[in-house]
């Protein structure tokens, strides 16, 4: 992740709930047309291991 990514999700994370909606409304209308190819099975993988994991430390958290 680029340091403009890291610094666009710190800024969201500051918004109130009604901003988030707004921004997430916007960025899903500017992409659902976008072309994108498929995850390779790695990919795929990676990204539910690292779902899973940060699953799996909120639980810990919050019990």
């Amino acid at each position: 992740m680029t340091s403009v990514v890291q610094e666009l999700l710190n800024t969201f994370d500051n918004l109130t709930y009604s901003e988030r909606l707004d921004l997430l409304s916007e960025i899903l209308r500017r992409t659902v047309y976008l072309d994108f190819e498929p995850l390779s099975d790695e990919e795929l993988t990676l990204n539910a291991e690292d779902i899973f994991l940060t699953l799996d430390e909120e639980e810990l958290a919050y019990g």
